[in-house]
């Protein structure tokens, strides 16, 4: 605006208005104090404020020193800077003081205008009039365009900015989402979400234990990386039959492969689906051979009864089961022999008619006595099935 005051004497003295050109000169010698004055003292709010009120006060000044909005080109129109300067720089709130004495200000200028016609003495023709308004029109009309302009601008920015930091979210949250889904059931993760703990109970779950026979001994003979990367080639076979069955993985203890059917609604059949992931790993295995050229095998237990299932742990947590039902596969898995699936009786009611088996043998339980257990070797033909 100082530019502006400055500009606007030069044409006052030019038209030989004498008044006017004390008005911008003042104004600009009271601004160049108000600077000098904030770099001695360090005053930024006096400073401040003093600015914003030479740009509210000044135009109106010049405007009833010249008689009225027609005389004066609505010179007024500069004193919307200091409302819009102070929201630009301090916010919508501090403007509003100072917006309302904008509004105050043009009402009384308003009123000179209807009730004291007054200006005519400088004798200002129509054309020079004219000239003015455009000036302020244009000058004002140009300031405001070009703020609202570069609004615009960093909003669009700030969007961009937005969408972009939100597509990084998504992205991340999608990996989060992922690892988490590594560890827990789809079902039990979004329980996990909306509360601290999740415990259930099954009332008939068929779970599998898979152990590779004498691993520990092979693995001894193999370098770490070599032996990583065997387990995981084992393991992603086992979980695709797993998936491909709708039976959920629940864990790998070192060498050992645990699932169980009839934790979801997915697979009504789920105890034969388990005797189906069991064969196909038997068949997995069969040509497997370590990198070093030893075959590899597998003993499997099946069981079927009630579990418990929750997630165990606050870090690095696990969802897990646990009950007699998993103490009894475990326990047929150690003690089948290699390439062997030993079912409990259960398990074998369920599936004579379709599977064919051989037994019954007996395992001794801890705290069990004996357990009855049959070998599932494989499916029987259409022909040979019995109806349930």
């Amino acid at each position: 605006m100082i530019f502006a005051a400055g500009l606007w004497m030069v044409i006052y003295t030019a038209l030989g208005i004498r008044f006017e050109i004390l008005v911008p000169l003042g104004f600009q010698l009271v601004s160049a104090g108000t600077l000098v004055y904030f770099l001695k003292t360090g005053d930024f709010v006096g400073f401040r404020f003093a600015q914003v009120s030479l740009y509210l006060f000044v135009p109106f000044i010049m405007q009833w020193g010249m008689g009225n909005f027609v005389t004066a080109s609505a010179v007024m129109l500069w004193a919307l800077l200091a409302p819009i300067g102070v929201m630009v720089l301090h916010g919508p709130r501090e403007s509003i003081p100072w917006f309302i004495a904008y509004i105050v200000l043009t009402a009384v200028s308003g009123f000179f205008d209807y009730f004291i016609s007054y200006g005519s003495d400088y004798g200002l023709p129509m054309h020079t009039i004219a000239v003015f308004f455009v000036l302020n029109f244009a000058a004002i009309s140009t300031i405001v365009y070009l703020l609202i302009s570069y609004f615009v601008r960093e909003r669009q920015r700030l969007s961009n900015e937005l969408n972009h930091s939100h597509s990084l979210l998504l992205e991340e949250q999608g990996k989060s989402e992922r690892l988490l889904l590594n560890i827990l059931p789809a079902r039990v993760a979004e329980r996990l979400k909306r509360q601290d703990s999740v415990a259930d109970g099954y009332a008939d779950v068929t779970v599998i234990f898979a152990d590779i026979v004498n691993f520990t001994g092979v693995s001894e003979e193999l370098a770490p990386g070599d032996v990583i990367y065997l387990l995981n080639e084992l393991f992603t076979g086992f979980d695709g039959f797993s998936a491909q069955h709708g039976i959920e993985k629940i864990k790998t203890i070192g060498d050992a492969y645990m699932a169980a059917g009839g934790l979801n609604a997915h697979t009504s059949d789920y105890t034969a689906a388990v005797g189906e992931v069991a064969l196909q790993m038997l068949a997995f295995m069969r040509d497997r051979h370590t990198p070093n050229g030893a075959p590899l095998g597998l003993h499997i237990g099946i069981a079927t009864g009630p579990v418990g299932a929750g997630v165990i742990g606050s870090t690095k947590f696990v969802y897990d089961l646990w009950g007699n039902t998993v103490n009894v596969a475990s326990r047929l898995a150690s003690n089948a022999e290699l390439g062997q699936v030993s079912v409990d009786e259960t398990t074998y009611k369920r599936l004579r008619g379709r599977y064919r088996f051989e037994g019954p043998a007996f395992v001794a339980a801890k705290g069990k006595g004996q357990i009855t257990s049959y070998f599932l070797t494989g499916k029987l033909l259409t022909t040979e099935r019995v109806p349930a």
